[in-house]
């Protein structure tokens, strides 16, 4: 099961990490959202840059406990590796010290633009990757690919990344505790890898998952997502639309499998933060206080 997952997430990896290399249009917008709390949110979230993807604030939300996050502390975003000089010039403008790079080697060998001449030594990656396994012999006959069955694959996706991005993670807590921040966490996408790193970080400060799980939703429609399907290189290209779909979207019951996964594993997300990621009860009270409105 667990080599069936690993295969699950390379291919998350490898191959939409093709996007990486495809600059997003110089100006977007939003694309149509399907409720108003996604079109207030990306005009007051999103970021938009040129030659990048969905980049928001995480700043705003409000914990169980009436506080609110700080705005201006933590982003999420997709590829930085292509933004252009107009691009490179807006995030400058952000003050960002701190990036998680959750991508593989081979996703960042793409980039056109060093994130590095920006962010300095606060940038963090890690050099990873993952064979494709038996998982490719699945691509070699698209057309026994349905939409139900991309779906399935990608829950069992999301049921690995908490496992195997926790070195990640580890790491983007560490520099949130320590308050190396502005902080930007991005995968190819961000999406994915991303949107459960976001929705941990968000949890371990306690707003409601209720919220959580909208703002995992806000990556459906961001600026510079639909730049996605046309990406998409041989075999993906070749599916329908509605086969692709799930991949270059997101569902809640994505988020919901990863965090069912982790209560299953470990018995509850605290336990997780705590024995995987090193995050107990005095390091959730350090981010607190690094990271919500007094």
């Amino acid at each position: 099961m667990m080599i069936r997952r690993l295969a699950l997430v390379s291919f998350l990896s490898l191959a939409v990490p093709a996007f990486a290399a495809a600059p997003a249009p110089a100006v977007q917008q939003a694309s149509a959202a399907p409720a108003p709390v996604q079109q207030e949110a990306a005009q007051s979230r999103f970021v938009v840059l040129d030659g990048g993807r969905n980049f928001r604030d995480v700043g705003g939300y409000l914990t169980a406990d009436g506080h609110r996050v700080k705005p201006g502390v933590l982003y999420r975003s997709g590829s930085l590796g292509s933004l252009t000089p107009a691009g490179q010039e807006t995030l400058r403008g952000l003050h960002i010290v701190s990036e998680i790079d959750l991508r593989t080697t081979e996703e960042r060998s793409h980039d056109t633009f060093d994130i590095r001449d920006a962010i300095g030594p606060g940038y963090w990656t890690r050099d990873y990757g993952m064979s494709m396994g038996n998982m490719a012999s699945l691509f070699r006959d698209p057309a026994k690919l349905t939409a139900d069955s991309m779906r399935q694959m990608m829950a069992g996706v999301y049921k690995a990344l908490p496992r195997e991005q926790a070195p990640a993670y580890r790491e983007l807590f560490a520099k949130l505790e320590a308050g190396k921040g502005p902080l930007v966490v991005n995968c190819t996408a961000g999406k994915d890898r991303t949107g459960v790193g976001t929705a941990l970080v968000l949890t371990a400060l306690g707003v409601p998952y209720e919220t959580v799980r909208k703002d995992f939703l806000l990556s459906n429609g961001a600026p510079g997502m639909d730049s996605l399907a046309g990406a998409i290189s041989s075999p993906l290209a070749k599916l329908p639309p509605d086969v692709v779909a799930p991949l270059i979207g997101v569902d809640g019951t994505y988020l919901d499998g990863a965090f069912a996964q982790i209560r299953q594993d470990y018995g509850s997300i605290d336990n997780y933060l705590e024995k995987e990621l090193g995050v107990g009860p005095r390091e959730r009270a350090q981010l607190r206080r690094q990271m919500l409105e007094k």
